[in-house]
């Protein structure tokens, strides 16, 4: 159960912010780094969410989504352990398997794609090609992060790695806002490159 009885401590004034198991790391640190672009690709989704002409069921995943954003942020807070005294929550790969099952059911109320597409159209799919570019960034900050923390469990004497299932839940998720994006603009469809900004003309598709 989460009580916040006071929003400022003080604590981080040094520049330093305390990670899920309570240790405390530079908040210039990529796994902090992490979970902040995380955050912010939460606030797109809430963003999208709020401006409205999203289909119910669309709103659905995207709470769902928005729950395990949060759940996604907890577990790159907190370092791989071998133990610990109380088990933190970590994403599972249930959850991808959850994104693409999504991305299949919507999917399958698109036309083939023949040519890149623009961000743009309805404001529902305007909002959600921008949670999409933050979720892409964020998802590379978690590679970072990675690199820099590996994926091992830690002990008492080092840093704890990184889940990489987190990594494989945001490129997933990433794949959904684009196919939930296309779908905001039906029935009027999506909005296509033109190749030269219309000066010049596409290549035949054969």
């Amino acid at each position: 159960m989460v009580n916040l009885t006071r929003i400022y401590t003080r604590t981080g004034d040094d520049g330093t912010t305390a990670l899920g198991d309570l240790s405390r790391t530079r908040k210039t640190d990529v796994r902090l780094g992490a979970y902040a672009d995380v955050n912010e690709a939460n606030a797109a989704l809430g963003v999208a969410l709020a401006c409205g002409g999203l289909d119910d069921d669309v709103r659905g995943v995207l709470t769902r989504v928005q729950n395990d954003l949060f759940d996604v942020g907890a577990d790159l807070a907190t370092p791989l352990q071998r133990t610990y005294e109380f088990p933190p929550l970590r994403v599972k790969a249930a959850w991808v398997g959850e994104l693409e099952a999504d991305c299949d059911r919507y999917l399958a109320r698109l036309e083939k794609l023949r040519s890149f597409i623009l961000p743009g159209g309805t404001p529902g799919s305007a909002h959600l090609h921008v949670a999409l570019t933050v979720v892409r960034r964020a998802e590379r900050s978690v590679w970072a992060a990675i690199e820099a923390y590996g994926t091992e469990p830690g002990d008492a004497r080092g840093e704890g790695g990184v889940n990489p299932v987190a990594a494989t839940y945001l490129n997933r998720l990433s794949d959904l806002l684009f196919v939930l994006a296309r779908c905001a603009n039906l029935p009027g469809g999506d909005v296509l490159w033109q190749p030269g900004g219309g000066r010049e003309q596409p290549p035949e598709v054969r």
